[in-house]
């Protein structure tokens, strides 16, 4: 497992330590949530990226599709 370290002011490590919170987990649950964040609104990007370079069907195409490839077999 990796060790990373950050700064803070002395006032808020004093506040810290009147706590009874294990601050690692806290830190690394926040770090996991905001990845998973960060990589949701990649993917949601990616999808909107890849959305805007699909052809609009016209309204009732998708339909008549389906009922064509039902109706040849």
């Amino acid at each position: 497992m990796a060790v990373i370290s950050v700064r803070i002011p002395d006032e808020l490590k004093a506040k810290m330590k009147e706590l009874d919170i294990n601050w690692s987990e806290e830190i690394r649950r926040f770090i996991e949530q905001k990845i998973r964040e960060e990589e949701k609104t990649k993917l949601l990007d990616e999808i909107d990226s890849f959305l805007k370079n699909v052809p609009e069907l016209e309204s009732g195409k998708a339909t008549k599709l389906v009922r064509d490839s039902r109706d040849s077999n």
